[in-house]
């Protein structure tokens, strides 16, 4: 028999009957759909820390010392460090504005636009980061986020690009505004702290005091950097530039990355998808048995069949194949239900989750009232789909062996 013929053949079996095979293959559908929405929650929530730490998190080298670093400090290890696909510093003031309801304690973080591009320190909800003639001028410019705009201006959701801010003693031009977390309610009276963003060289000139000192320097790593050995490289030459003697280095320079927390992170989460994978596979244990109990049924129902086919030529082979290839279609049925469910579960509840603020409460909303998107991963489908079959094989195999050995004779004269 070819390929298509026993499809056929085993889709007329299964459609005889419809109801037992439905209620045979929930082992099956309730073992993948948990399979495919613990997969893509585990795989939203992943995505959603990593976005929140930014982006290039993974290659993020921070650097620190006890000694104040310059900017000359930067530009010299821009130049002793190409392992470094960019190297950035930042820088921090402080000054108090009247707000709309009354006072408001601003950070000010002077930070180029490639510094806040790199570490994902701000979304652009409207308007545009500093231009490289701002940078280099230290043009009083700023960004704002919605908590910004509302404590200084009434509204999170009004425009505020293009208005002015008054900062220390000069005025900011607003030529962006953030994403970010208003506060609930609307009100302006509970806002007591906002960041604002301006270029490095403005605050170094405004709020420095007449010392021009870095508060921060962060070097991405180029593609396939050991970021250990770089780190102990970095500590190196960053002591060579300040001039940091050895016995003080240790001591003096400070440099850490988010790869360790992110391998950690990844560690957790897998072991968490292992624990959940082998609590659904017990369902899908469950599944299989179901499907062996409910092919040697259809075995003994069909013996008169299977003594008329082996009687017109089919051989063991034939017979076994038949009913392994309905195991299989019975339970690739229960992978494609359980797998839309299980998508569907997943965004039900990620959409539940969002709602109710528990990503909030867990401090995962990181992107400012985003929503958790599970990650419809292809592999993910694609396991589904070769499990399934794969338990309609092996659970199948028996009662098709079982099937195929019968005496051609008795299955004839059976009753």
């Amino acid at each position: 028999m070819s390929f298509l013929d026993l499809m056929r053949e085993a889709l007329r079996g299964l459609e005889s009957n419809r109801g037992r095979s439905l209620l045979t293959i929930l082992g099956i559908v309730i073992g993948i759909a948990a399979v495919i929405s613990m997969t893509s929650l585990i795989g939203g929530v992943r995505n959603m820390l990593v976005q929140g730490l930014g982006l290039n998190a993974a290659r993020a080298v921070y650097i620190s010392a006890s000694y104040q670093m310059t900017t000359e400090n930067l530009d010299d290890l821009r130049r002793l460090m190409p392992e470094y696909e960019e190297i950035v510093g930042s820088a921090y003031g402080y000054t108090q504005v009247a707000g709309n309801a009354g006072t408001v304690d601003v950070g000010i973080t002077g930070a180029d636009s490639s510094f806040l591009e790199l570490t994902g320190m701000v979304h652009l909800a409207e308007g545009r980061l500093f231009t490289a003639q701002e940078e280099a001028t230290a043009a009083r410019v700023c960004i704002v986020d919605r908590a910004g705009a509302q404590a200084l201006f009434g509204s999170a959701d009004m425009s505020v690009v293009g208005k002015t801010v008054r900062l220390g003693s000069h005025d900011y031009l607003i030529v962006g505004q953030a994403e970010g977390q208003p506060l609930t309610g609307g009100g302006t009276e509970g806002i007591s702290y906002i960041t604002v963003y301006t270029p490095l060289e403005t605050v170094l000139a405004d709020f420095s005091g007449g010392y021009e000192y870095l508060s921060q320097i962060i070097g991405f790593a180029r593609e396939g950097q050991d970021i250990d050995a770089l780190m102990e490289t970095t500590q190196t030459q960053v002591a060579k530039v300040m001039n940091i003697p050895d016995d003080e280095i240790s001591d003096s320079v400070y440099v850490y990355s988010m790869k360790s927390q992110i391998d950690a992170m990844n560690g957790f989460m897998n072991s968490f998808s292992l624990i959940m994978g082998a609590v659904a596979g017990i369902s899908l244990l469950v599944g299989g048995i179901g499907i062996m109990n409910m092919m040697l049924t259809n075995v003994t129902e069909r013996i008169r069949e299977i003594g008329v086919r082996r009687a017109l030529g089919a051989t063991r082979h034939d017979i076994t194949m038949q009913f392994l290839v309905e195991s299989a279609c019975l339970c690739v049925t229960g992978g494609i239900i359980g797998t839309v469910l299980g998508y569907a579960a997943s965004w039900g509840i990620s959409l539940v989750a969002s709602s109710m603020g528990i990503l909030s409460t867990l401090g995962m909303d990181a992107t400012g009232g985003g929503t958790l998107a599970p990650a419809i991963s292809i592999e993910a489908i694609a396991a589904a789909a070769g499990l399934s079959i794969l338990i309609g094989l092996v659970f199948g195999f028996y009662p098709a062996r079982r099937a195929a050995r019968l005496d051609p004779v008795e299955c004839l004269r059976y009753q």
